[in-house]
């Protein structure tokens, strides 16, 4: 009887361990709610396939130093089945990993399933196979797409409850998202769209998860499913119920690249306005999209159009280096709003006008705390007010914050971090390489059949979509055609001219007459369709027509965008240039082969014993493959290829693709601006640069996928190009800049202090290089007084003092870190009676 009572206290204590660390998540009308308690929480997204394994732990320990209580992912369908039910978790897939270390972290969670996802990602995150269901419509209420949506979410969560990675079982994952965008687009789907929005709520409910769901941009998702809002601003959103918290799943951090556009950034002080708007109006759980934008490796980008480059203008660069000063003002911005957390969790705000276009919202306890938002919405105009007895200055278009509802700690239009400006240092490809021949002659080559040249081709009348006869196996379908021209034919009576005309679905195709190129179209991001009409020389007897259509990318949103089509749908036309004769040949018989010889053949994987190095290496011409071998960049700065010089295709090293290539689409030349105003609402197309140049022109290659010497590039050239010009371009650290005013406010980590010291305090300007391992070399610039410009550019002003740059070189040569008094006690006073500031540029080495 002890031994049995002996075992029964022991299995009780096994419980008792194994869910003592479960968490119970709920919500009301004011905040998700864990273990009881109301949360104010922050999140960013971090898309694990768009970065590495060997980069996650760092990505995620900066998010955290960020300031981030959560992470936020999507579950991408069409890369975790890629053929139905065949799985791949593995590497970049390994979604369970990357759960776990956002845990390990201390982090939290929110796992958005979808399974449709869009996020600019081939087909919207939806595996091709799909398609070809007999019967399906997607998302809508269709029997056969319900079935396999139920599947895979079900398989998702099954996975996450298996590794108990759910807070329920005392997991990190907090919350689900099912569906994604749906009311942006449901009107289009008609009757049958609410029945599937109630389907989707009831099946993710039913997958007993013990945390919340939400839907986003659905203002009539079912209770208790949460709607959230997705936008640049969310400070006016309102959920459709009162017992729901007001949640912001995606505040875009900066917007997406396309090619053929220019780079879109967007201010950091309008991003922080947007947040702070947002919490001081009742928010209390908002997310960046993107915190960490990454890589669209391999052929994962949407759109159509969709770069590699996935940068999003986040707060952690592609490279996974932070983004200054936007990483470092945000970072300020979320101490700021957790220091009023006691108080945005115990009351709703009340909203109070302090004049036109200036607004205040006063949170406060039960215990007599109190917090306090006052904001300046006004796109021009600075503004003094009057708030508890206090005069407040608020410049136009910001925020500031009151976490005691009497002293600013924070105004979001006064950026407090430093500047970092990045550089990228190029070097040969084969570091050995003394010169250019010597560079050529360390490369390979396999030219690409023009035309029909696989087993697996096939004839068929008529033209066929593309998308449907690939699968999206390839980016490429061969279009083929042979026929006999006699001598007598109408449009050869000028002299054997014709005018090829194409009309196409998109995205762009080649044309080869006789086994020579004749002419290329492409279509943009606005509109991937092409139609040309391409001079072309035929002659008597037997002709060949060769179209190469390509893809860039799958559509990824809208209304029915999974029936996008591509390709050459016509007409194709032969027409006379003199006499108005024309020949239709959109029903002839047609050749198709799907995809390239050098696909199948393996060659991106460089192992071929068909590659060849003599005669002299081939330039600027159309499909060939290229293959060299080369040694890493020293050092552990992220690397970048600079494809300068190339024309389109696709590379990879040692195996794996770092993605589609296209400097030769250059962005157009207007659309941009030397600076951009924060002031005002942003839109994508507000803050733009690079204009007239390659809208990519440098593609990142993950560290861990080099080896120290041996290295294997192989690409594939579409268009043409050189690679000898190819170089290496490793990113470094180029300037730190910092600019701070006499009316700043004190740094954060004042705030802590009583009352008498922080009185006696100023504003800091501080700088720290990026690795310990680094001091501050040499004082590039600094003035004290009404300086000009921004970093890199800074000028003298007007009022400018002789003892600041003394004075900083002093404080900051040969440390780390140094921190300054913006004060005339510490930097004299220049000029009486005229507000003053500091602003220094360094360079660490």
């Amino acid at each position: 009887m002890r031994r049995r009572t002996e075992i029964l206290v022991l299995l009780i204590c096994l419980v008792i361990v194994t869910t003592s660390f479960a968490s119970t998540v709920t919500y009301d009308h004011r905040a998700i709610v864990i273990d009881g308690k109301r949360r104010v929480l922050i999140s960013g997204s971090i898309h694990y396939p768009r970065s590495t394994p060997e980069m996650w732990p760092d990505l995620i320990q900066k998010s955290k130093d960020g300031g981030l209580d959560v992470i936020e992912t999507y579950v991408f369908w069409n890369l975790h089945e890629p053929v139905r039910n065949q799985y791949n978790f593995e590497g970049r897939n390994d979604l369970v990993k990357f759960v776990k270390l956002v845990a390990e972290a201390g982090l939290y969670v929110h796992l958005r399933i979808g399974p449709y996802v869009c996020a600019e990602w081939n087909y919207g995150g939806f595996p091709l196979w799909l398609h070809f269901i007999p019967g399906i419509k997607f998302r809508t209420d269709n029997e056969p797409f319900k079935a396999e949506m139920q599947r895979f979410t079900a398989k998702i969560v099954e996975m996450m409850k298996q590794e108990k990675l759910y807070a329920s079982q005392g997991g990190p994952i907090i919350l689900s998202q099912i569906e994604n965008e749906y009311g942006n687009i449901d009107s289009a789907y008609g009757a049958a769209a609410k029945p599937y929005i109630k389907w989707a709520a009831g099946m993710a409910i039913s997958l007993d998860t013990g945390v919340p769901w939400v839907m986003c941009q659905q203002s009539d998702a079912p209770d208790p499913i949460i709607n959230t809002c997705n936008g640049f601003y969310c400070d006016q959103f309102t959920p459709n119920s009162n017992k729901k918290p007001k949640m912001w799943t995606e505040n875009w951090s900066g917007w997406f690249l396309s090619f053929g556009g220019t780079v879109p950034y967007r201010p950091v002080e309008d991003l922080a306005f947007a947040v702070a708007r947002f919490f001081q109006r009742g928010g209390t759980f908002q997310n960046y999209y993107m915190y960490h934008g990454g890589t669209n490796f391999d052929r994962t980008p949407g759109g159509p159009f969709i770069a590699t480059s996935y940068d999003y203008d986040a707060p952690i660069d592609e490279y996974g280096q932070v983004r200054q000063p936007k990483w470092g003002h945000l970072r300020d911005v979320h101490k700021a709003i957790k220091l009023c957390e006691e108080a945005l969790i115990a009351t709703d705000p009340k909203i109070s006008s302090l004049g036109p276009n200036l607004e205040a919202a006063v949170y406060k306890t039960g215990s007599g705390g109190c917090s306090a938002f006052l904001a300046n919405i006004d796109t021009k105009s600075d503004a003094t007010v009057n708030f508890n007895g206090n005069s407040y200055h608020l410049p136009a278009w910001s925020v500031s914050i009151l976490p005691d509802c009497k002293n600013v700690v924070m105004n979001t239009a006064k950026v407090n971090s430093m500047s970092v400006i990045p550089s990228f240092m190029h070097e040969s490809l084969n570091t050995n390489a003394d010169s250019t021949d010597s560079i050529g002659s360390g490369w390979s080559w396999i030219n690409e059949p023009i035309g029909i040249s696989k087993a697996s081709a096939f004839n068929k009348l008529g033209l066929l979509e593309q998308i449907n006869t690939t699968a999206d196996k390839s980016d490429y379908l061969w279009y083929s055609l042979s026929m006999n021209i006699k001598g007598d034919e109408p449009f050869l009576q000028d002299g054997s001219q014709t005018v090829l005309h194409v009309e196409s679905l998109g995205h762009g195709l080649h044309a080869f007459i006789n086994g020579k190129l004749a002419g290329s179209r492409t279509g943009n991001s606005d509109n991937a369709k092409v139609k040309v009409d391409i001079p072309i020389t035929v002659v008597p007897g037997k002709n060949t027509i060769d179209l190469l259509s390509l893809t860039v990318g799958l559509q990824n949103y809208g209304a029915f965008f999974d029936l996008s089509g591509a390709g050459i749908t016509g007409p194709v036309k032969l027409n006379g240039l003199s006499n108005g004769s024309s020949i239709d040949l959109s029903s002839q018989q047609w050749t198709y082969q799907v995809g390239l010889k050098g696909e199948d053949s393996g060659l991106p994987s460089g192992s071929s014993s068909e590659w060849v190095s003599q005669p002299a290496l081939p330039k600027n011409q159309p499909l060939i493959w290229y293959k060299t071998n080369f040694d890493a960049p020293t050092g552990n700065d992220p690397v970048a290829l600079d494809f300068m010089g190339m024309g389109k295709g696709e590379a990879w090293i040692n195996g794996q693709s770092i993605g589609r290539y296209w400097p030769a689409y250059i962005a157009s030349n207007s659309g941009c601006s030397d600076s951009c105003d924060y002031r005002g609402p942003y839109s994508a197309n507000k803050c733009r640069k690079n204009c007239g140049k390659p809208s990519q022109q440098l593609y990142h290659v993950p560290r861990s996928w080099l080896k120290p010497s041996g290295n294997i590039l192989v690409l594939f050239e579409e268009m043409g190009g050189d690679p000898t010009q190819l170089a290496f371009a490793t990113r470094k650290m180029g300037s730190l800049c910092s600019h701070v005013s006499d009316s700043h406010p004190l740094p954060m980590d004042m705030w802590g202090l009583d009352s008498k010291t922080r009185r006696a305090s100023n504003p800091t300007l501080s700088l720290s290089c990026p690795s310990p391992n680094q001091v501050i070399s040499a004082i590039k610039f600094a003035s004290f007084g009404t300086p000009l410009g921004t970093c890199g550019s800074f000028s003298h002003g007007r009022c400018s003092g002789a003892k600041a740059h003394s004075i900083v070189q002093k404080v900051c040569v040969g440390s780390t870190s140094c921190s300054i008094d913006v004060s005339t006690r510490t930097l004299g006073d220049p000029c009486k009676g005229v507000k003053k500031s500091l602003a220094v540029e360094v360079s660490c080495a």
